[in-house]
């Protein structure tokens, strides 16, 4: 597995390039944003682009979709569950003045514990809402692509809309349970283990509890 990774937007999010090596096939994961960048990427790889898989759809995981989308016609997949979150991006987007092209509907709904490929790779799909009703992770053995679940040292947010903080607490103690080593490669920052993050991060040692939804 080779993981390319390119911060962008406004919101400084991690899309990542995931291609297996086998085949020179990939995938992208949370193209958030700055969708030129994204496409140079992938021709810069010279690998071929298969499918777009998202954690949730936030508007700065879902920003660069459009335009990848032009240039290469791959199918999406999102949580149903996630349908409302995507439909209020543009609305999002609106309040903070970003710039924003809405993705069309994904064309493939995925659920907890799908196995999804690429090439020779396989993951699992892990539902893990809290940050989002449709939050999921994407499993390969040691290493996930977490979206806005497990951040180093801190968690996503649960006072956005349709955010839960006790399904939070659920999905964090859910990967709380995955070996010491697996590498969790975030939405946001730097990559971590779930090892360190249960020795260090406030939200897995029980010193601090996801907050309540105060936003409208």
């Amino acid at each position: 597995m080779k993981v390319l990774s390119k911060t962008v937007g406004a919101f400084q999010e991690n899309a990542y390039l995931v291609i297996d090596e086998a085949t020179n096939e990939a995938v992208f994961i949370d193209p958030g944003d700055e969708p030129d960048a994204l496409i140079e990427l992938v021709r810069k790889s010279g690998a071929n682009l298969r499918a777009i898989w998202l954690t949730h759809a936030h508007l700065d995981h879902v920003g660069g979709i459009a335009g990848l989308c032009r240039v290469w016609k791959v199918p999406v997949h999102l949580h149903a569950a996630d349908l409302p979150v995507l439909e209020r991006a543009p609305v999002s987007a609106a309040m903070y003045g970003i710039a924003f092209e809405a993705p069309e509907t994904p064309d493939v709904f995925v659920e907890d514990g799908q196995r999804l490929s690429i090439g020779e790779l396989s993951f699992d799909v892990v539902h893990t809402p809290g940050h989002a009703p449709g939050h999921v992770v994407f499993r390969n053995g040691t290493t996930v692509f977490g979206g806005d679940l497990l951040f180093a040292g801190s968690i996503g947010r649960t006072d956005l809309p349709y955010a839960d903080p006790a399904a939070m607490e659920d999905s964090l103690e859910k990967i709380s349970r995955w070996d010491d080593a697996t590498v969790v490669h975030p939405g946001h920052g730097p990559s971590t283990t779930i090892g360190h993050e249960k020795a260090s991060n406030p939200f897995l040692t029980g010193i601090a509890k996801p907050v309540k939804r105060v936003i409208a």
